[in-house]
């Protein structure tokens, strides 16, 4: 689509103001939050993506009281020092350009802190402790509590609120019999577990008055038993409009949802349906959520009435110019967000800041210089996987004059091969990025052209990186030399192909993935939208495809599989796998392998698994074929990636080396 006609560019009114595009960035915690240096780090986080274009930002979640607190950490406003702390969040964004709002959330039953309440004293299963049960007095304490944050938010220079309400915190909880079991004027009917979130709405608007924004994220799907139907939340949007909100955000499930809502396997802009009922419902401007990653995913929503504004979240951790770059005509260059989760709800659940699996710069940016380097440099880096991608841009970026070598014909490395597993069919997006971004900085490729040291050397660059990579560990098996026994890459690149019966040994995140490959089956005559709500039961029963082949994976430990696997995504490759029928044997030890299949032991049994096919998926070895000849040589020689240490490699360390040292060279 042509920029200049281009929906999510359009300006559109909100409340009494008025902004340039239709971007919203969405609302995701960070980690800082509540933190010591939080501020300035949000501020420059936030800044960030303003000057890259993004006309409205939500924060993470602050909570309008103690009790509502998500973690055990300081994350209200308080006091005159709260306020001023706020102030290097808003006055930065400023600043860049920007408007942000400042999202109130009570985690309620969600809190992971030794005091939770809720509606009713049900235990989250996300959580070990069973909520205290909110008392009438102390829902309308919380009320004004919401009121007087609102106030000072204000004051701190928002402008204006987003009351979070979806997503099983403590609005969800109100609003669904699924946690609202009260028998006073707050529970029962709909009517009354509607008051609580009404009720804030209007103290928020009356706090706020006319100029500030109020936004309320409602849910429009709810994804769990007992949840809100779709008529009543119908209902609470048009309700809420009444109250006073000038615009409606949106999210989708709850964190309980046994439905993947915002991973790769979902399909882009997968829950439209849902939002669009919710915008032809109200008159205010309705904002869609959830796995929209592109501006051409925008345009669309916006341009077939499903929504009026964008949420991207994770993207604008990918990319902090996607609009920049959009009304530039820079779209090819887009820093692509994959979906992975990696290193930004990860990094959160596991009390660690946020960052951006192809980006680390994400939530960092104080960690690497700006500007151009002291002395541009001549470098030359071996190996155009994803660590010598994010070394070269980021080199490049300082102003170096770089060029990338690769024996292969393209580019990416082992993130090429994860292309073809389902659910990572964005990283192939990503990959064309990079590329784009290479050319736009000036980096000379050299692919297809395996250098030699001697080569390196004298073409006199300054610094040598090597990416080179790894290699597959080998198989220490008898027969495992035999022809029906194959490598993990030439299975995913499409060199060979497996049979029927596949055996695949080891069980790493490659293992899982090469087994989801294998076993993965189509639902046939149906849209990909069609197929994601079939397999995982979205308005209609689960029924899962048929398997594409009986797939076995063995693992010598004996522990459980998929240890190594995200925190928040690993779950659905589990369900994946034993949706598919894939078998999991562990404490297994290797005896022989024959063309027939595989004999093993488990424990002390023995066990024959016939097979056509033996994938080895057992780990890698560092490639670094040049680091000795190059410093004999005398060149200075970094080791990065893969090619130093390849025991637990993944993309996001070898992305995050590569950016580092790119940026200091």
């Amino acid at each position: 689509m042509n920029t200049a006609t281009s929906p999510s560019l359009e300006p559109i009114r909100v409340g009494n103001q008025t902004l340039p595009n239709r971007y919203v960035m969405g609302s995701m915690h960070t980690g800082y939050e509540g933190h010591e240096g939080g501020f300035e780090a949000l501020g420059r986080f936030y800044a960030e993506r303003a000057r890259g274009g993004c006309a409205l930002i939500v924060t993470g979640g602050f909570s309008p009281n103690v009790a509502g607190r998500i973690k055990d950490t300081h994350c209200t406003i308080d006091d005159a020092a709260d306020i001023d702390g706020h102030r290097r969040i808003t006055a930065p964004v400023h600043e860049a350009g920007g408007r942000i709002l400042l999202q109130l959330l009570h985690a309620g039953r969600y809190a992971y802190h030794a005091a939770p309440v809720a509606p009713s004293p049900l235990k989250s299963p996300l959580n070990r402790d069973v909520p205290r049960e909110l008392t009438h007095e102390e829902i309308l304490e919380t009320i004004e509590d919401y009121a007087r944050t609102a106030r000072r938010a204000l004051e701190a220079g928002y402008d204006g609120i987003e009351v979070m309400g979806s997503e099983g915190y403590l609005m969800s909880q109100f609003l669904a019999l699924r946690t609202n079991h009260r028998t006073d004027e707050w529970g029962g009917a709909f009517e009354n577990r509607m008051k609580f979130p009404l009720a804030v709405t209007r103290a928020v608007r009356e706090a706020l008055g006319k100029e500030g924004i109020l936004s309320f994220r409602m849910s429009a799907l709810e994804l769990v038993e007992d949840g809100m139907t779709a008529e009543e939340i119908l209902i609470l949007a048009s309700e809420l409009e009444k109250a006073g909100a000038d615009m409606l955000g949106t999210g989708i499930g709850w964190h309980e949802s046994p439905v993947p809502t915002i991973a790769g396997v979902v399909p882009h802009a997968g829950f439209a349906e849902a939002i669009r009922a919710i915008k032809n419902t109200v008159t205010i401007p309705v904002v869609a959520s959830n796995r929209i990653n592109l501006p051409e995913t925008a345009d669309r929503l916006i341009a077939e009435g499903s929504a009026d504004l964008i949420s991207m979240a994770r993207p604008f951790l990918a990319d902090a110019e996607i609009v920049a770059k959009h009304a530039g005509g820079r779209r090819a260059e887009l820093n692509v967000c994959i979906a992975c989760n990696q290193a930004c709800l990860d990094h959160y659940f596991t009390g660690k800041p946020i960052s951006c699996l192809v980006n680390p710069r994400a939530a960092h940016e104080r960690e690497f210089q700006e500007g151009p380097a002291d002395r541009p440099k001549k470098i030359g880096i071996v190996g155009a996987g994803v660590a010598g991608i994010a070394c070269a841009l980021e080199a490049a970026r300082r102003g170096h004059d770089v060029t990338l070598f690769d024996g292969a014909d393209h580019i990416g490395g082992q993130l090429k091969l994860a292309t073809v597993v389902p659910g990572k069919y964005d990283y192939a997006a990503a990959i064309e990025g990079f590329e784009a971004q290479l050319q736009a900085a000036g980096v000379a490729m050299k692919l297809g052209h395996r250098v030699t040291a001697q080569d390196l050397a004298a073409q006199g660059f300054d610094e040598v990186v090597l990416a080179t990579g790894i290699t597959p560990r080998p198989l220490d098996v008898p027969g495992a030399e035999g022809a029906n026994v194959v490598g993990y890459t030439d299975i995913l690149n499409g060199t060979r192909q497996a049979g029927k019966r596949v055996v695949i040994i080891g069980a790493g995140g490659i293992g899982h993935d090469v087994a989801l490959f294998l076993a993965h089956g189509e639902q046939a005559g149906l849209s990909e939208q069609e197929a994601f709500e079939t397999q995982w039961g979205v308005g209609r029963p689960a029924s899962p495809a048929p398997a594409a082949r009986e797939v076995t994976m063995l693992q010598r430990s004996d522990g459980r599989f998929g240890r190594t696997l995200g925190k928040t995504t690993g779950w659905i490759l589990r369900q994946e796998l034993r949706d598919c029928g894939v078998r999991q044997i562990g404490n297994v030890r290797y005896e022989r392998i024959d063309e027939g299949g595989i004999d093993l032991r488990v424990g002390d049994e023995p066990m024959r698994i016939d097979a056509d096919t033996i994938v080895v998926c057992a780990g890698q070895v560092e490639h670094d074929p040049l680091s000795r000849q190059l410093s004999e040589l005398g060149c200075s020689v970094h080791v990065i990636g893969g090619a130093e240490v390849a025991l637990e490699l993944d993309a996001k360390r070898a992305i995050d080396e590569g950016a580092r040292l790119g940026n200091r060279l």
